[in-house]
């Protein structure tokens, strides 16, 4: 039972990701100079996701709209990622922004209050 439960929510994650795929919005118009300057910004953030999971679905659309090119790390079991998300931040949730600033890392788990945070950030 277990098992069909996961096949059902991992078929019907893919195909969300696909339709949102299909749907996405249009990337935020930047000067290559501004971009640039995102861009070394991004360098500090990265997002732990699963590449069915809804709610990472939703922060990547962000992403995409936001023109946020960051760095991805998927946090499915075997990845060594997963470890790092567990240790680092607590828990195994994603979606996970993990904001490394001033020499502290801060792990933000909501993909609202992380949608926020680079909307207000990078918007």
């Amino acid at each position: 039972m277990k098992l069909l439960i996961k096949i059902v929510r991992e078929g019907l994650g893919r195909i969300i990701a696909f339709i949102s795929w299909v749907t996405r919005p249009p990337k935020m118009k930047r000067s290559p100079e501004e971009q640039a300057v995102v861009e070394q910004a991004l360098k500090q953030l990265s997002l732990y996701q699963f590449f069915a999971c809804p709610f990472c679905i939703k922060t990547r659309r962000a992403l995409h709209r936001l023109n946020l090119p960051m760095e991805l790390r998927d946090a499915q079991h075997g990845s060594p990622y997963r470890d790092e998300l567990a240790e680092g931040g607590g828990r195994v949730k994603v979606p996970c922004l993990r904001i490394e600033e001033n020499g502290t890392t801060t792990w933000m788990y909501e993909s609202s209050e992380i949608i926020q945070y680079l909307e207000k950030r990078f918007g």
